[in-house]
């Protein structure tokens, strides 16, 4: 190689190491269509005809979901092979799976009064670990709910914060970080109360995931919230919302501060994935909807000064 070639290479490596956001979107923005939710079974070519949807949307990668759908949840018992399917679908459109959804512990509660309960939770837990590790995942967003059906019970934290203690050694083994996700209801609503446990259990694969949509749900301050994740938010949700409508609000429409948010999150030099989360599975024109909210991201951060990493 030549001197200026290797300089013009240097150059381009010097550039990667840039700070930036990639951005990426939520599985449910997306047609699915019959057999890329079909459960444990893998169909390679839906798989590769749904993804490919990420790339032609202009987006970086896809966080997909282990719901409380029989369909979704139906993914913890993929195995190794299955997995090796869709991860082969996944290269084949040049897409990224960024991360994993484990939000069917909403109903499967890790602080449920019922021991049969927090024993499946348990189980979803080791499962969905292992689900990341197969499809070659580096995050599983954990949603912060303690028993979201239930009336509460007095042991319903501490219930939560053992699962996630007793988590990490499986987590470390396989190298895949959990992210706290602060959420709707009345659990883990804060980034503020999601590094109590993180503080508690004090190990490098238990971090935070925030929503930036969740925290103006909830009326908090993101100068507060964003704050007290500094350091230890490894990715992060973008959506907007109104008071008592956390889902299904369309971009620039709700209540969240994108301008104030993004700044903040300039302030502190933060890099890292941003998927947008969005509900447009059943409609025919998600992809155009997908990209008008992926523009309407872009201008904003590009606003506050931070870089979007193309795909």
């Amino acid at each position: 190689m030549s001197t200026a070639a290797a300089e013009t290479a240097r150059a381009g490596a010097a550039a990667e190491l840039a700070a930036g956001i990639s951005l990426g979107i939520y599985e449910k923005a997306l047609r699915s269509g019959p057999l890329a939710v079909s459960g444990s079974r893998v169909d390679g070519e839906a798989w590769r005809v749904f993804l490919d949807q990420v790339p032609r949307a202009g987006f970086s990668f896809l966080d997909l979901s282990i719901d409380e759908s029989p369909e979704r949840e139906a993914r913890l018992d993929w195995d190794a092979g299955q997995c090796r399917t869709v991860r082969r679908a996944a290269e084949a459109t040049g897409t990224v799976i960024g991360g994993i959804c484990l939000s069917v512990h909403r109903r499967i509660g890790p602080g449920s009064a019922d021991p049969a309960v927090r024993r499946r939770a348990r189980e979803v837990m080791a499962r969905g670990l292992q689900v990341c590790h197969d499809l070659g995942v580096p995050v599983i967003q954990l949603a912060g709910y303690y028993c979201y059906y239930e009336d509460p019970n007095p042991d319903a934290e501490y219930w939560y914060t053992q699962l996630l203690a007793d988590a990490v050694p499986l987590a470390a083994r396989l190298g895949v970080v959990m992210g706290i996700e602060n959420v709707d209801g009345d659990d883990v609503t804060s980034l503020t109360k999601a590094m109590e446990f993180v503080d508690a259990v004090d190990s490098p694969y238990l971090q935070l995931y925030p929503d930036l949509g969740n925290i103006a749900e909830q009326g908090l301050d993101p100068g507060v919230e964003l704050a007290a994740g500094r350091g230890h938010m490894v990715a992060m949700h973008a959506k907007d919302v109104r008071p008592g409508e956390p889902r299904r609000v369309e971009m620039g429409a709700g209540v969240v501060d994108w301008d104030r948010s993004f700044e903040l999150l300039a302030a502190q030099g933060w890099s890292g994935r941003l998927m947008i989360e969005m509900w447009n599975d059943d409609v025919p024109d998600s992809l155009s909807r997908c990209a008008v909210a992926r523009t309407f991201i872009e201008d904003r951060a590009a606003s506050a000064g931070i870089a979007i990493v193309a795909p």
